[in-house]
Order: C-alpha cells, then structure tokens, then sequence
C-alpha cells in the first residue's frame, strides 16, 4: 500500500497573455488566469490509479502564493487525499535549486514517503529540472519522463519515452519518478468529488515551519535570475512575389538571399 505524494503546481494558463513584472523581471501571477498545470494532472491521475489498484494514500504538495489553494483543491477533487502547501512571501523569485530544497524538506513532514511523482516541467518554467534536483537532495532514485509505472511489492518499473525510442527502468521504492504527457488522460473532478474536496485536510507550512532560513530563498539568494526582460518584436509583413512567369525564380532568389537554401 504506496504512500505517494504527488507535486503540483498553479500557473498562467497558457492561452492567457503571460508576462514579467516590471520590478524585478519575475513572473506576474496577476496578469493571466491561473490553473493547475496540465502535466501535473496527469501526474495526480497515475498517483490514483496505483492508489485505486493497491490502496495506500495520495498527499498532494504545492509550493506557492496563497492563490495556489484552487490548483490544491482541484488535485484534491480527483480524488487525492490531503494536502500540503508551503506558501510564504520569503519564497517569491525562488530559483529550481531553492525550490527543490523546500519541497524536499515538506516531504520529510509526511510520514513514510514510498513515491513522489512530478511532471516531467511546469508550462511557466519549464526548467525540467526539479525532479532529478529532489530525487538528489531525497538520496531516491530517479526514473523520469515515464509513460508507464508499474509498482510490484517494493520495486518500481517504469517505460520511458526518448527520442531514440523506449528505455526500461527499475528501481527500489522509495522512488521519485516524473511523468510525461503520454502517460495517462486525466480525469474529470465529479460532483461529489468537488464537494468532499471542500472537507479534506489542507495544512499550510511556512519557511519556517520546515526548518528553512528565509534568506536561504527567495530572490536574493537564488542561483538564477532574470536581468534583463524586452517584448517580442512585431511580426513584419513579410514579402510579397508577384508571379509573371517567373515567380518560381524570384522565391528561389529571396531563399537564397535569406541563406535558406
């Protein structure tokens, strides 16, 4: 019966207009709708299907703003059990490497960790990274971008998609493992799965509360940060061929001089 915690993340909804403050070039939360990022639903949907198949228990972790609690609830209205949030100002501008040293020390709250299951990126970063950073600072193995997950007693196996074609991974639990956009089709949250959400445990941690310095994230400490941010240049108009016969000549030539071809 695997203990999984599943990480989860709110962010811009990428048909919304996402942009940087102006301040300090970090992202702005305000600016654009926000939802539960897409591969964190599948992510939360494998989490319950091992959970629907050998029982134990889905936690749910989220570090982010207090705005964070829709994408919490929603992880928690498909079926998840509880939930932890890690929000405070401290954390605003963190970088990956920070980030993933405060979700490391959230999991050590949650009694007998067996799998931590993660996106393979979040759509707003996209640094792919935070997955093999945890499994580090965990000491777990990693076995990321899966498409498949198989759990047998206390091994894991998991079906990884590359380029090159399907790689074959196995590894002893406790494990972490990040999922890609072919593992599964998330559900819908039901009725009643909404109303029950609205009653499931949901506890808030600080910095503080896991032990962290609050100088030891947030901005000022990261390793990364944006210095310098310019809006995308308009599209031109492009260049138009009139055809008189020789209309295959001249897009020829404007391919050549654009070192096309």
């Amino acid at each position: 019966m695997p203990n999984i915690v599943v990480l989860v993340k709110q962010v811009p909804d990428t048909y919304s207009e996402r942009k940087l403050s102006d301040s300090d070039h970090t992202l702005d939360r305000d600016s654009a709708d926000a939802v539960l990022d897409e591969i964190n639903e599948r992510a939360v949907e494998e989490a319950l299907l091992i959970k629907e198949a050998q029982g134990g228990e889905v936690t749910v972790l989220s570090v982010g703003p207090d705005r964070a609690t829709e994408a919490i609830r929603k992880a928690l209205s498909m079926g998840a059990d509880k939930a932890l949030h890690v929000s405070d100002a401290a954390l605003h501008g963190s970088c990956v490497i920070q980030t993933s040293k405060v979700i490391a020390a959230a999991i050590g709250k949650v009694d007998s960790v067996d799998l931590v299951i993660a996106g393979n990126e979040a759509t707003d970063g996209r640094s792919g990274a935070v997955p093999a950073i945890l499994a580090e600072l965990l000491g777990y193995p990693q076995l990321t971008h899966a498409r498949k997950v198989e759990i047998d007693g206390s091994t894991i196996k998991v079906t990884r998609e590359t380029d090159e074609g399907l790689t074959h991974l196995e590894a002893g639990l406790p494990a972490v493992v990040s999922v890609g956009e072919k593992i599964n089709e998330p559900r819908y949250p039901s009725f009643k799965g909404i109303m029950a959400a609205k009653k499931k445990p949901v506890e808030t941690l600080s910095v503080a509360d896991l032990g962290i310095d609050a100088g030891e994230v947030g901005l000022g400490s990261a390793t990364s940060k944006v210095v310098e941010v310019a809006p995308k240049p308009p599209r031109s108009a492009g260049q138009r061929v009139e055809d008189e016969g020789d209309g295959g000549s001249k897009i020829a030539e404007y391919l050549v001089g654009q070192k096309l071809i």
